[in-house]
């Protein structure tokens, strides 16, 4: 749909007190290095509440975005990092300058942009591009919509986090914000120890994968009983797939069929296609991690199942057994060698330049389940729906929770012209709900 949105006021929010001398420089981990610089996006949706009229609005959006603000300031001192400036690939200079704030105003209603999202609208309720993560680590824009609705969207940089200390920040800032700050564990900075940086110059591009023009992201939704029935398909296996191993076997099932012509009878190909899932290196340390350490604590796991793939259900078992493999051999042995750095960093200087090459074809999923991306309460209840944006990588998939029940949204990132093709799949169109996102949360349109 069309819509504008108009920027009313940026500043930048301090923490509210400063951060002592010897907390300065935080130093990133080889794991941080490595990462794109790009931030990572969420847009969590709140509606106008019910017993407000529309001259109280301007009352309340002022009075919501004082809290925010506050809360901001307050926020900023525990995780202090994002209150400085990223230099390149080597350290936060936690020089206190603050965090990037927005406020804005759109002409349409927040149910026009929830009840059948639209990734790349997304995008317009955040203060910059994705691969525009410079120097700042964390921005926010609050937009009013002309019903009364609000939207809060955060970007962090990769550099300094993953998706965990995504909302470990996100919630704390909405706990701080409710008067519940006390409760929330203060962040650990200890990655680097553990993966101390390495000197990346004229080694790995950091940058590599980054595409700006002819990327199509679609949102696919898979409701409980849907995700059930591919669950099923999965035969032979001991122990059941997990919801995300068989969406994730079924789509790249699905891509290989509609994209790429080794399906064709006699069609044979060089490349090795692969399937990647990022996965939480936190409890799979000795000891392990707690939950609220800070930065980039993930790596992927690389399966490669084989293909031609069964034309109608692919074989998902094999695929599933495949992934479990890789996963299974992220253990304590891999992160000693991870540890190590080197050999990890030749894999991936090697790896970038097979996919440049079109020797591989890399196909990335990331799973938000079970996350608690429904969880930030700011005071006036929790979001009536969570989204991320488009981004500017091929072949990449998000999984959320939908807001009720046992079902999953993916979020897919194709080729313009691979989507042409997925999204016409037949077997595909078998199992994706059309049920909007507003009738998944059982909420009411009315704003």
């Amino acid at each position: 749909m069309q819509f504008q949105v108009e920027v009313l006021s940026t500043e930048t929010i301090k923490p509210s007190s400063l951060t002592p001398d010897h907390l300065r420089h935080h130093k990133l981990s080889y794991l941080d290095q490595i990462q794109p610089p790009i931030f990572m996006p969420m847009v969590l949706f709140y509606p106008k509440e019910h017993d407000h009229n529309d001259l109280d609005l301007i009352s309340i959006h002022e009075q919501r975005c004082s809290k925010i603000k506050k809360a901001l300031s307050d926020t900023l001192v525990k995780f202090y990092p994002l209150a400085g400036r990223v230099h390149g690939t080597q350290y936060v200079d936690c020089n206190d300058e603050g965090a990037y704030y927005v406020e804005a105003k759109t002409d349409c209603k927040l149910s026009e942009i929830i009840e059948n999202p639209n990734p790349k609208d997304f995008n317009k309720f955040l203060p910059f591009e994705l691969d525009a993560a410079h120097e700042l680590p964390v921005c926010f824009q609050v937009t009013f919509f002309a019903c009364g609705g609000i939207s809060i969207a955060m970007g962090m940089s990769h550099k300094v986090g993953d998706a965990l200390s995504y909302f470990t920040f996100l919630n704390g800032l909405a706990a701080e914000a409710r008067g519940e700050g006390n409760d929330v564990c203060a962040p650990v900075f200890v990655s680097d120890k553990y993966f101390p940086q390495k000197d990346l110059s004229g080694f790995y591009q950091h940058r590599s994968g980054i595409i700006k023009q002819n990327i199509s992201t679609k949102r696919f939704v898979f409701d409980g009983p849907t995700v059930q029935a591919i669950r099923a398909k999965c035969v032979d296996m001991s122990r059941r797939p997990t919801r995300v191993e068989a969406l994730s076997a079924f789509i790249w099932c699905r891509y290989i069929a509609s994209c790429t012509s080794i399906q064709q009878e006699g069609v044979t190909t060089d490349a090795m296609y692969t399937v990647s899932h990022a996965v939480n290196l936190r409890t799979r340390m000795e000891p392990p991690l707690p939950e609220h350490t800070f930065g980039n604590v993930t790596r992927t796991a690389i399966a490669v199942p084989p293909v031609p793939v069964d034309p109608k259900d692919g074989t998902l078992h094999g695929v599933v057994n495949h992934v479990r493999e890789a996963i299974k051999q992220v253990d304590i042995e891999y992160i000693k060698k991870l540890e190590e750095g080197d050999a990890h960093l030749n894999f991936l200087r090697s790896r970038t330049e097979e996919v440049k090459r079109g020797e591989v074809v890399s196909f990335s999923f990331t799973s938000l389940c079970r996350f608690p991306i429904y969880d930030a309460d700011f005071g006036w209840g929790k979001p009536v729906y969570v989204g991320s944006a488009s981004f500017t990588f091929k072949n990449l998939v998000s999984f959320f929770d939908t807001k009720v029940g046992d079902g999953v949204e993916a979020w897919i990132n194709l080729l313009e012209e691979d989507m042409e093709k997925f999204e016409k799949d037949e077997e595909l169109l078998k199992y994706v709900s059309l049920a909007p996102s507003y009738k998944n949360a059982k909420v009411s349109i009315n704003y």
